[in-house]
């Protein structure tokens, strides 16, 4: 709709997978070498992580474009199927026509193909995307198509790209042999500052524009801001922020719009206690905008009570206890989310792991934090590819790390996830942050704490809490303790795996009630 009032020949920032917007910063460029090198491997895995919008998907495109004439390529792209249903899919890519129904029938006319086209010196890819939807079970089944080979070499490569707990997934012990095939792996993280300012100008150039931008320097500066780096959320901002200009009758965007189209947008940045709603009128091709107020409330996270003193005069950073510190606080609480307020001296870990020790009435001794706690009935309990969902559904506050601009690392403890920002306490302050702002700073690290029930940490003692659980009654009874893991695993969410890992036993915690804390709310 603007692309003539701009100069444009086309949409620059439409969200599409199209591999002639690619720009290749320095990670995507590592990140497609990845991929091509793969094609070298003579079978196995290639696995490709990175964040929702950081562009995976547009990188596949590129691949599969850039793949050489002797490749033959299949790409699935909803990979939630059952294991006969993937399989049908996988032939169907490759033109392969099964002689009747079932798993062995696909199989075997794969494995005939395979062969044919060794035989005539080329090979064959098989990209699955948003594979951390895949299930162990179709896991195991890809990992069951690597062993189609002959006395030289695997037949069938397969290129795994999906979100971070894909990497999660992969290091669970049931999942070893399929981890140990994997013979590249890439991580793809949000641009930086100056690379998403180029990517900006490389998308508008691919589109038609000559000349200057239609970005005013502070309105690019606060775009990249508020995309945190992310190529999708950069796309949507900017399309909107275009959107507007053009509506306004304005030659250049400003940095107010930009401001407005994050309100509409990300529905996390505008003016304290409002939410611009904008959009152009189809005829006039002016901008309305409504007002609307909304009330929040805030629950001040509070540790649990200790009668150490130590531990009091911890808590007391954690906790407004005085009226003017709730003031404070609740003052705090209701700011507009914003970006981090970085403090002076980075935390290196020890006063966010003595905030959580107080939350759970205990005190950090000497030495590593999870052996002083464990002394005191705590298991720590670590993800190094988490998402705030994962967090969310584990409901307890714990140690992340934040990355500010100049790349120092700040130790934080976060206490709350809300519909558009997160709680955090960063240095000795008690912050707000914007989701955009978030997902600037962190790389998905997180640790936490839970209560090691009073019968210890054997299978006894997890089955003595599941026939704990309310409505068990007697129907565990004979029943294998694996089952009844999965059972839980299936209600709750997990993975069911039958292993009572530390997720597991966070979950059976919370269901019977344990006194943990709990993440705010909002």
């Amino acid at each position: 709709m603007y692309a003539r009032h701009f100069g444009l020949q086309q949409d620059p920032f439409s969200i599409a997978p199209d591999p002639r917007f690619l720009y290749l910063s320095e990670h995507h460029r590592e990140a497609l070498a990845h991929l091509l090198y793969g094609l070298q491997g003579g079978g196995g895995f290639v696995l490709l992580t990175g964040a929702i919008g950081t562009g995976k998907t547009t990188l596949a495109r590129a691949f599969l474009e850039q793949m050489p004439a002797t490749h033959h390529a299949a790409y699935v792209f909803n990979p939630q199927l059952s294991p006969e249903e993937l399989l049908q899919a996988v032939c169907d890519e490759f033109g392969v026509q099964p002689a009747g129904p079932g798993i062995k029938a696909a199989i075997d006319a794969l494995n005939a193909f395979l062969l044919k086209t060794h035989a005539a010196g080329e090979n064959c890819v098989l990209v699955i995307d948003e594979a951390q939807a895949l299930t162990p079970e179709l896991l195991e089944q890809l990992r069951l198509l690597t062993n189609l080979e002959t006395a030289e070499r695997k037949l069938l490569q397969i290129v795994l790209i999906g979100q971070p707990e894909l990497r999660t997934m992969l290091a669970r012990p049931e999942l070893e042999q399929l981890s140990q095939r994997v013979i590249a792996r890439y991580h793809l993280g949000p641009l930086s500052p100056g690379q998403a300012a180029k990517y900006v100008q490389h998308r508008l150039a691919v589109a038609g524009r000559n000349g200057a931008l239609p970005f005013s320097r502070r309105a690019l500066a606060r775009l990249v801001r508020l995309s945190g780096g992310v190529p999708r959320r950069i796309n949507l901002l900017a399309d909107r922020a275009l959107l507007g200009a053009y509506g306004q009758g304005q030659p250049q965007v400003q940095r107010r719009l930009v401001d407005l189209a994050a309100a509409e947008v990300f529905d996390d940045a505008g003016a304290r206690h409002r939410r611009w709603r904008w959009s152009l009128a189809a005829a006039g091709g002016f901008v309305v905008v409504v007002v609307a107020v909304a009330a929040l409330q805030q629950r001040v996270w509070k540790p649990v009570a200790s009668g150490d003193a130590a531990a009091s005069v911890a808590a007391a950073t954690v906790q407004a206890t005085s009226a003017s510190e709730a003031a404070a606080a609740s003052s705090a609480a209701l700011a507009t989310p914003a970006a981090p307020r970085w403090p002076d001296r980075p935390d290196d870990g020890s006063t966010s792991w003595a905030r959580l020790a107080v939350a759970y009435g205990a005190t950090l001794g000497d030495g590593e934090a999870c052996a002083s706690l464990a002394a005191q009935g705590l298991q720590c309990a670590r993800l190094r590819s988490a998402t705030l969902a994962e967090i969310a559904q584990l409901d307890r506050p714990g140690l992340v790390t934040l990355h500010d601009t100049r790349g120092t690392s700040h130790a934080a403890l976060l206490v709350g996830v809300g519909d558009a920002d997160v709680t955090v306490w960063l240095g000795d302050a008690r912050q707000r942050l914007s989701r955009a702002a978030w997902g600037a700073a962190w790389q998905g690290d997180y640790a936490t704490l839970w209560r090691v029930p009073p019968q210890g940490l054997g299978d006894d003692a997890v089955a003595v809490q599941l026939a704990a659980l309310p409505g068990s009654g007697d129907t565990a009874s004979g029943v294998p303790l694996a089952a009844q893991l999965k059972a839980f695993q299936r209600a709750h969410g997990l993975v069911a795996d039958g292993i009572a890992g530390a997720q597991t036993r966070m979950q059976i915690n919370r269901a019977l009630g344990v006194d943990e804390p709990r993440l705010e709310r909002r």
